[in-house]
């Protein structure tokens, strides 16, 4: 299999494999939304903040630089320098997730008083403490799946997480879920923890397997313990200002809320409403991105070792085309049926109002995920850490200033502000590194006319065959039309063309 089409066949599974994953998990967040309720989610959501944190102290860059660094070994045909790089690595994440680990089981209490302002999460930040050490160890060896292109094992461990962490929550909230918020929250986290020990189970023994392809190292081996740190720790320092920024931003939320004349309740209501549900349903369809962008890294990584400019000017110039059509479709139909959506999957006429709002920023926020992904591929990371720095600085003065004159429409607002900073920053960089083209005429304008004459069409066919709103016939006006999109996509480029020859013929 060449180069190219191990890519795409790649890129296609994992997004097969996310997409399920995916769907899956909005279905069965839906039933803990209804079953937990806002509040709830509200107060699992805050927990899953401090949680993120540790998170990123925990892998501290990990995965990102043992992709890198097997990428490069195996481009500069040092393949038996795999085996030292993940020994290496793994002394890393235990070194870091261990602390973390500590730190977290020891503070619970202190975080759940005096920084999230609520005594009931102090018992779920104590269950996920004992999830970061298997974490990271996975991230590492996810880390490595990527950089050998063998991503079929990263694709085969989702889905058996995915599978054990439906069966480990079910059996949770069975045990806990009569017991109030608090507990059901309690048995959401302990999930959480089982399905990543059993996720680093599954990994570890591919891992295993796969490593007896790699041929041994040799007696005066180029990779060294300094090698991981001094890739992975700048890394991990900006991640640690931006998740520090981003925790205190989301823990800033409902306290500024309440600081409006809110309760406790309707805060983590209203903020478990727009963060918890609005926003899951916004970035389902970036699975399909987050597939192919995370190929991206080791292949522009590749390209830059080898000074390969043309090559990667035309594979960004693509990517990006694909990226924003595809982006302006999801937009667009998030848009047209943001009211079905909220009522089917969490009914919530609150959370279709969110979902309007935020859709119009998809292509912005997905064409920012894939220029951070070609930054960090062609060796740009430092600068894509201070572009998220600054744009967590500003997150947070904006939520101050936004949420107590407009409520949580503040946070939107902040969202949509700060999507397009980041993504403004990040393509001029990028941009004076790769000079590519993308032709917006294709790319945009055609898209925009195709996905809104498409969505807006089917929806009134299906109200005037009085359809009513349900999963199954939402599922159909989606399948419609998308279909649709492309039929009258393809019109409009016939068009286009026909009409490009005329003007050509009359000059």
């Amino acid at each position: 299999m060449n180069r190219r089409k191990r890519f795409i066949y790649n890129g296609i599974m994992l997004t097969l494999v996310g997409l399920a994953i995916r769907s899956v998990s909005i279905a069965f967040n839906s039933y803990i939304t209804k079953t937990v309720g806002a509040e709830g989610i509200g107060l699992f959501s805050l927990i899953m903040n401090i949680y993120g944190f540790a998170i990123t102290f925990a892998t501290s860059g990990i995965s990102l630089t043992v992709t890198r660094l097997i990428a490069d070994a195996i481009g500069d045909g040092r393949e038996g320098e795999c085996r030292k790089i993940m020994r290496n690595a793994a002394c890393y994440s235990l070194i870091f997730s261990g602390a973390a680990f500590i730190v977290l089981y020891l503070f619970s209490d202190y975080f759940s008083i005096y920084v999230l302002g609520d005594v009931r999460s102090a018992e779920p930040l104590r269950v996920l403490s004992f999830s970061l050490i298997p974490l990271s160890l996975s991230s590492a060896v996810g880390g490595y799946f990527v950089g050998v292109k063998r991503v079929a094992k990263n694709a085969a461990v989702q889905v058996l997480g995915q599978a054990f962490k439906i069966i480990a929550t079910l059996w949770c909230i069975m045990h806990f879920g009569d017991k109030g918020a608090a507990y059901t929250v309690l048995g959401l986290t302990l999930s959480i923890t089982l399905t990543e020990i059993f996720g680093f189970c599954v990994v570890f023994l591919e891992y295993l397997i796969d490593k007896r392809r790699l041929a041994r190292g040799s007696e005066k081996s180029l990779t060294r313990f300094s090698n991981i740190t001094a890739m992975a720790l700048p890394l991990a320092f900006s991640a640690y200002i931006r998740s520090a920024l981003l925790t205190l931003e989301h823990i800033l939320i409902p306290k500024r809320l309440r600081d409006r004349g809110d309760s406790l309740s309707e805060s983590l209501s209203a903020y478990g409403t727009l963060h918890g549900m609005a926003l899951p349903m916004i970035l389902y369809p970036m699975v399909t991105l987050s597939s192919f962008s995370g190929l991206l890294v080791p292949e522009f990584a590749e390209r830059s070792a080898s000074k390969s400019d043309d090559s990667m000017r035309r594979i960004a110039s693509r990517a990006f085309e694909l990226t924003l059509m595809y982006a302006i479709l999801s937009s667009v139909v998030l848009f047209v049926f943001s009211e079905e959506i909220g009522y089917v999957v969490y009914r919530s006429s609150f959370a279709g109002k969110y979902i309007s709002v935020l859709a119009p920023v998809i292509p912005i926020m997905y064409l920012d995920h894939v220029t951070d992904s070609v930054l960090k591929g062609i060796g740009e990371h430092v600068y894509s850490m201070w572009v998220n720095i600054t744009d967590s600085l500003l997150s947070v003065a904006l939520v101050w200033l936004l949420i107590p004159k407009m409520g949580i429409m503040g946070y939107a607002v902040c969202i949509i502000a700060m999507e397009g900073y980041n993504f403004i920053l990040s393509a001029l960089r990028l941009f004076k590194r790769i000079k590519f083209r993308i032709s917006l005429t294709d790319a945009m304008l055609l898209p925009i006319i195709s996905a809104f004459a498409s969505g807006i069409l089917v929806k009134k066919l299906f109200i005037s065959a009085g359809m009513q709103t349900s999963p199954l016939w939402l599922t159909l006006e989606i399948v419609f039309s998308v279909c649709a999109f492309f039929g009258v996509y393809k019109v409009a480029l016939i068009a286009r063309t026909i009409l490009d020859k005329r003007l050509k013929c009359n000059q």
